[in-house]
């Protein structure tokens, strides 16, 4: 069984989502929209099982440090607490501020700002890579003598606090509470990409440290959410690597090695002045701005909807059981999930390739299943799930194309 709070937290993230969901009927806003919903759960997902792999190295990194390079020995006690709580809520600000800072870095983040709503299902959307930039930023922490276990705790629970912030249904809260605590009004202004918003709020928990440093910023009108330069793709694959797929195309015509060099650790947005120097965000017309758009027929986005629902149940039983498998089976299991999320969302785009590989899976995962019950002498019924899947998913599929008339080819 797996004991990260995170994972054991994912019931409760979808109950609230359903309440927001709720109270958007209730109000008649419109906080969702289908394929950004999948978009950002599915992120989400390839970040957790991404996580299986690279947060371990990130965690044996600090307990290294902790066992051999510790300076202090505490007895845990309410002082000990508040201290690994002030610190690593101090470490979490410098991370973020650091990722929205350095053109590398934010690669590593980018994908947690890409949605152009705001709702629950974004504070899911997280980067399967930024672990690997910031984890770094804690481990002074781990020299001050905090017990491994105790600060991976500590952190878990200030990821927990970020997600009720990211709404639009709570309005500002109390002026004490707003004065320390990071709110949805401060989030808020932090998702902006309006010029004024941008790299502003960078709190976890506490606002405070925002106000220290010189990078606090009250909502005022709404903010515009996103990027400056939308990727339009619900590719959670995609999501993840289209930062450096920009900055490769931008290195290729910087001509100097040293800038080259200087612009991977610039602020993004940065080039040489005779490239032009700073890109600077540029004022959102809120008059022409659109939202990126992919109608499509409500029997796609049910067909849809039934393959997440079960993508989601079988990557939860996966993420809650982790600690059973082989790192072999855990690689294997990653794949197929990711392909799935990939075809979820690219579906939405209509894009050609999308049809090929979603037959291919909607034909492959049953066989696959039939399979490893066979070999493995798993109970009889799984045969039995893996025909009624098929025969759902492959009428489904072909009913889609035939009546839907898709171009999917």
């Amino acid at each position: 069984m797996n004991f990260d709070p995170i994972v054991l937290s994912i019931p409760i993230f979808f109950i609230l989502i359903g309440i927001e969901l709720i109270a958007e009927r209730i109000s008649h806003q419109k906080l969702y929209r289908l394929p950004d919903a999948i978009a950002n759960l599915s992120c989400g997902i390839t970040s957790q099982i991404s996580g299986l792999f690279l947060k371990v190295l990130a965690i044996g990194v600090y307990q290294f440090l902790f066992e051999h390079f510790a300076f202090f020995s505490w007895q845990p006690n309410w002082l000990y607490w508040v201290v690994l709580v002030l610190l690593v809520d101090l470490a979490y600000y410098w991370a973020h501020r650091m990722s929205h800072e350095i053109n590398l870095f934010w690669g590593g983040h980018v994908v947690h700002h890409q949605s152009e709503d705001y709702n629950l299902s974004v504070a899911l959307r997280q980067s399967s890579l930024q672990v690997v930039w910031t984890f770094g930023f804690s481990l002074p922490i781990a020299f001050l003598g905090f017990d491994t276990l105790h600060f991976a705790l500590i952190s878990a629970l200030n990821t927990l606090y970020q997600f009720w912030i990211h709404t639009e249904t709570i309005n500002k809260l109390p002026r004490w509470f707003e004065f320390i605590f990071n709110t949805p009004s401060h989030h808020r202004v932090h998702h902006g990409r309006d010029p004024k918003y941008i790299d502003k709020n960078h709190a976890g928990s506490l606002i405070i440290w925002d106000k220290m440093f010189g990078t606090f910023q009250p909502e005022e009108e709404k903010p515009t959410y996103g990027i400056t330069k939308p990727i339009n793709s619900w590719n959670a694959l995609y999501a993840n690597f289209s930062h450096y797929v920009e900055m490769a195309k931008d290195i290729k015509r910087i001509p100097k090695w040293s800038d080259k060099i200087k612009y991977i650790f610039m602020k993004p947005g940065w080039l040489p002045e005779y490239l032009g120097g700073y890109r600077a965000a540029p004022v959102v017309d809120k008059s022409l701005y659109h939202k990126y758009e992919t109608p499509s027929p409500i029997s796609l986005n049910l067909y849809v909807l039934f393959q997440y629902v079960l993508c989601l149940t079988g990557t939860a039983l996966f993420l809650f059981n982790a600690t059973k498998f082989t790192l072999a089976e855990k690689s294997f299991i990653t794949v197929l999930i990711s392909i799935t999320v990939v075809n979820c969302g690219v579906i939405f785009e209509n894009k050609a390739w999308v049809r090929w590989a979603e037959w291919a899976r909607i034909i492959t995962y049953p066989l696959l299943l039939t399979g490893l019950t066979y070999t493995l002498q798993l109970s009889g019924i799984l045969y039995g799930v893996a025909a009624v899947y098929a025969i759902i998913s492959i009428s489904w599929f072909y009913s889609l194309q035939k009546n839907e008339k898709l171009s999917l080819a």
